[in-house]
């Protein structure tokens, strides 16, 4: 669908929201969390790291991706209208306001909340003489031996500025000859080391903290004796972290992305954070050495390097300051069965994590290796983590003697060092690894077993939103599927030939492949309603996913909503579709979830005049995932799974009014309204509640079902 197809509406502003402006508002978004009296205060904390940590990534990919865009003279704009020197421009004053308002919240509401608790950060001049003792007995124990002073000098060049370490520039005195003269010198804050460290029950009063750089800081002098110590103020460079790979001119992948890894240490700077009271000649020189503009400098009044706060949430504290304790259930569908095959065999499973356990998947695969009917297992590998539970699972098959192949994907963005690190002991273990097509990154998340049964062979399947991390699991809302459809491991078994071999795709009777045909088939699906609609016929799209960007899909559901189709969008972060502009996207509601669990499930409802389509997928809607990677989405056939998404998991997450977001006409966003006698309602609240078997709250009870809602006549088009 073409923007030409849509001249004749009457709206004449931008049609798309700026990308990197959306992503800025879903870290908003995360920063409301960390402010809101009503979340618990650790939960808040954890908050506020995680928007520092998205924001880390927006610099070292979007940001400098963008300035690349200005340096190399690029002038297009893109579909929002701004050419990238507008977007730097625009996005760098976002950032600037969203990191004012953090720290503002950190000195005005966090940090005096976390005092209440007795939960402080000290300084060294605040600190008793047993603290002293102590703060200094650890300084020359573990911390002086591993410390390099450089003095910046005609004899000793500006050191290089690894990408997010944290430093120290010091001002100095320093006689020579009987002279004295100014000196500056840079001291790295050791990364191997805590960065937050709690000191000893028996010396503090509650929970205190004291950062490392503020124990170096202390220290100094014994860094530079013969010196006087005039200040020293704490700053961190962000860096360019993409990574540039030529794979059709690379012989070994593997290799090509280790040597890479080492140059992300060394990208251009993109951003300066500096301590607030450092003084205006001393940053001058550091973005002069950094060549970065003024408005690229970030003053910080609060803790630097925010996202190691997290480290503040491994303490034992009162339980009201935490969300409350919650175990996984069982899913319902597995019930008490250990043979994980034989109740597949019996209907397909849906799991819907973290509610239901991620250890259902673990053991579907563990099972799979020690089975000895079992004959071969295949697997995509994107975010492995840390957890050894699936990688020891392919490691024993072998052992057991099966065929294991596992498709890894080494350039899984901040991820790649641990992929390679599990991809060479899945080889040194004897299983079959490979890295996909080259030019696309391998997103799907599949893994295929193949069973000998009574003289024939039956293939499982389990299809997923998440990635293999039993770790992330607990914290990433997910959707699982266990099936052995002869139809989904045919189509499987095709996919992981293309991915291992060499072959042509060969279409699929059931999945979704992308990037092949995903999107031309989503264009489809959104036609399809359009033309119920425009028949008088029942017309609806729900969709939940990451990121919305890909401006076709965001013309035909444009297109959708002038013809009378409802559209209910879910979407996490960014989404550049502009909702409720009259003659343009009226009929379109974005919604946003930000909650104790990342949202990160995709589904896609159509209700397709009463025979609704219902698919589960690995990919957002956007042209990196579209056209630039391999993904999959799955049609849920099994009737009365399909009903559980229709009826209670779309229905709960668009009913949310405590933790949803009403995308707004300008960008912005708002709380849904209030309903005169009606209760606030929180989906994962609910969900913890059905999965834990609690008796439903009358919210649960009174969400409306969704299907009968769809079958409304839809309204004529204008």
């Amino acid at each position: 669908m073409s923007s030409k197809s849509l001249s004749s509406a009457p709206f004449e502003g931008a049609r798309y929201f700026n990308r990197e402006l959306s992503w800025l508002e879903f870290d908003q978004r995360v920063l409301d969390e960390a402010l809101n009296p009503s979340v618990p205060l650790l939960e808040r904390v954890k908050f506020f790291a995680i928007t520092f940590s998205n924001l880390d990534e927006f610099f070292e990919v979007r940001v400098a991706g963008m300035k690349q865009e200005v340096e190399d003279g690029v002038t297009q704009p893109t579909p929002d209208g701004m050419t990238p020197d507008q977007s730097l421009k625009a996005l760098t004053l976002r950032a600037h306001r969203l990191v004012d308002t953090a720290y503002r919240g950190w000195r005005e509401m966090l940090q005096p909340a976390l005092a209440e608790h007795r939960i402080r950060f000290r300084i060294p001049s605040e600190l008793n003489s047993e603290a002293r003792k102590w703060m200094d007995l650890h300084y020359r124990e573990k911390v002086h031996p591993v410390l390099t002073p450089l003095a910046i000098d005609t004899s000793h060049p500006f050191p290089h500025l690894a990408n997010k370490r944290l430093h120290l520039i010091v001002r100095l005195t320093a006689s020579h000859t009987g002279e004295t003269e100014q000196r500056r010198a840079i001291v790295q804050v050791p990364r191997a080391l805590p960065h937050l460290l709690k000191l000893p029950e028996a010396i503090s009063k509650g929970h205190e903290f004291i950062f490392l750089s503020d124990i170096v800081a202390a220290h100094l002098g014994d860094l530079f004796p013969g010196t006087q110590i005039e200040g020293s103020w704490l700053f961190r460079v962000t860096r360019n972290s993409e990574l540039y790979i030529d794979e059709e001119e690379t012989p070994d992948l593997l290799v090509a992305v280790e040597q890479e890894l080492q140059n992300r240490r060394k990208g251009a700077a993109v951003r300066l954070e500096i301590a607030h009271d450092c003084p205006e000649e001393i940053r001058s020189e550091l973005l002069e050495y950094l060549q970065l503009r003024s408005d690229e400098c970030y003053l910080i009044d609060g803790p630097l390097h925010a996202g190691r706060l997290m480290a503040v949430l491994e303490g034992t504290f009162p339980a009201e300051l935490r969300d409350t304790r919650f175990v996984p259930a069982t899913a319902g569908s597995i019930g008490n069965s250990t043979d994980i095959f034989e109740r597949v065999r019996q209907g397909d499973v849906l799991l819907h994590h973290p509610y239901e356990t991620y250890a259902t998947v673990v053991e579907f695969l563990e099972q799979a290796a020690a089975d000895p009917k079992v004959l071969a297992i295949k697997q995509t590998l994107y975010r492995t983590g840390g957890d050894p539970r699936i990688i020891g699972a392919l490691m024993e098959a072998v052992r057991n003697g099966k065929q294991v192949t596992a498709v890894v994907e080494l350039k899984a963005r901040f991820d790649e060092a641990n992929n390679i690190r599990w991809a060479r002991a899945l080889e040194e273990a004897g299983v079959h690894v490979v890295y996909g097509l080259v030019g696309y990154k391998i997103h799907c998340k599949l893994a295929l077993v193949v069973r000998a049964e009574n003289e024939t062979i039956r293939r499982y399947l389990h299809l997923g939103t998440g990635n293999y991390n039993p770790s992330t699991a607990r914290l990433y809302t997910d959707i699982s599927l266990l099936t052995c459809r002869p139809e989904f491991g045919e189509d499987a078994t095709h996919l992981f030939n293309l991915l291992t071999g060499i072959c042509q795709f060969q279409g699929t009777r059931r999945l979704l492949v992308a990037h092949f045909e995903m999107h031309g088939r989503l264009i489809e699906l959104i036609a399809r309603e359009t033309d119920h609609a425009r028949k008088g016929l029942p017309s609806r799209i729900i969709a939940k996913m990451n990121a919305l960007v890909d401006t076709q899909i965001i013309d035909a559901l444009y297109v959708a909503s002038q013809a009378g189709v409802e559209v209910d969008l879910i979407v996490r972060g960014i989404c550049c579709l502009r909702p409720g502009i009259p003659g343009l996207s009226e009929r379109i509601r974005v919604r946003s979830i930000v909650d104790r669990f990342l949202e990160h499930a995709r589904i896609w409802y159509f209700e397709n005049a009463r025979r609704p389509d219902v698919f589960i997928a690995s990919a957002d809607w956007m042209p990196r995932n579209l056209f630039k990677r391999i993904e999959v989405a799955f049609p849920v056939e099994d009737g009365r799974l399909r009903d559980r998404i229709m009826e209670e998991i779309l229905p709960i997450q668009l009913a949310d009014t405590e933790k949803a977001r009403l995308l707004l006409p300008d960008g912005t966003s708002a709380p849904p309204p209030a309903t005169m006698g009606t209760p606030r309602r929180r989906s994962q609240s609910e969900f913890i509640q059905m999965a834990s078997g609690s008796p439903a709250t009358e919210n649960a009870r009174s969400t409306p079902v969704l299907r009968p809602a769809l079958r409304k006549k839809a309204a004529p088009a204008h």
